[in-house]
């Protein structure tokens, strides 16, 4: 079995080039599976992950509806098994997919956490009076968060080479490594360069060469994690005064609610943000529903009473 669940991590690695985080949550999810089969009680022959069969399957999703797992929990673990059998089966080990034909729970659906424009302004704003490398770090950080909607894997990942200040646009590489272009504002900008600046000695003594390597940087000058990064996002937010608690996902969500409220397309917001389906950027007019309203009661001929 360990033989099987390392090939499926290559094949994940290898052929679909998916990134770190899901390649793990996917092995963690045949593995939990795999224990699963081993411990039931109910069942006299004990199966394994290869004579698994879809009452198995079944058993396990009614296990994890017993725990209370949301939704969304058991669609990803679904989706890791129908990924690893159709994986066995092309490889030849097995005949028949036993997840074929199960279903996954309909995911809850939900609107975006965003900020308001003055919040967005009250958090950025609560960055401006602090002159320290950790400080400008925080700034340029949050700048860009909110300038161009990234994700938080894509801003720690960023490297300096990724930033081209004369174009005003930055390099993302995004879910399965694929890239993408997309722009940036000039505040953000500005506070890229200017903690650049402040932290050439550092990177210095860490780097050999300085228009390469990680762009945002911890206290020992080594590339800043997503956890330190979360950290920082919860104790700017207490900072600002804006009353709640947001995640730094709720940046990227503000930056497409007000482009979408500006009036932007679509299409548009969906290839800035790396959505491939545009059903999964539709989610954002949900929480403009009053201004689409408005448009419409303006521009249709029979909407107006």
């Amino acid at each position: 079995m360990k033989d099987l669940i390392a090939d499926f991590r290559t094949f994940l690695e290898v052929q679909r080039n998916v990134s770190e985080h899901t390649r793990t949550a996917y092995l963690g999810d045949v593995e939990e599976f795999s224990g699963f089969l081993r411990s039931r009680e109910n069942i006299t022959a004990k199966k394994t992950l290869l004579d698994a069969d879809s009452e198995a399957v079944r058993a396990y999703l009614a296990d994890l509806y017993g725990r209370r797992l949301k939704k969304v929990s058991i669609n990803r673990k679904v989706s890791s098994l129908r990924a690893f059998y159709k994986y066995l089966q092309r490889a030849g080990e097995i005949k028949n997919n036993p997840v074929l034909g199960v279903q996954a729970p309909k995911p809850e659906k939900y609107l975006p956490t965003f900020l308001s424009v003055d919040e967005a302004y009250e958090l950025l704003g609560a960055l401006c009076n602090d002159p320290s490398p950790s400080g400008l770090r925080n700034r340029a950080m949050l700048e860009l968060f909110y300038s161009s909607g990234l994700r938080l894997g894509e801003l720690a990942g960023l490297n300096t080479e990724d930033v081209n200040f004369s174009e005003a646009l930055v390099k993302l590489r995004g879910k399965g490594k694929k890239e993408r272009i997309v722009p940036v504002g000039a505040p953000a900008l500005a506070a890229i360069r200017q903690y650049v600046s402040k932290t050439e000695g550092m990177r210095k003594t860490a780097l050999a060469d300085l228009s390469k390597g990680a762009l945002f940087l911890n206290a020992r000058g080594a590339r800043i994690t997503t956890r330190s990064i979360a950290r920082i996002v919860d104790t700017v937010t207490l900072q600002s005064g804006i009353g709640r608690k947001i995640s730094p996902h709720a940046l990227r969500h503000s930056f497409a609610t007000h482009l979408l409220i500006a009036g932007a397309d679509l299409r548009s917001i969906q290839e800035m943000l790396g959505h491939e389906s545009l059903s999964t950027t539709q989610k954002y007019t949900a929480v403009d529903i009053h201004r689409l309203m408005e448009v419409y009661d303006k521009a249709h001929p029979r909407a107006k009473r």
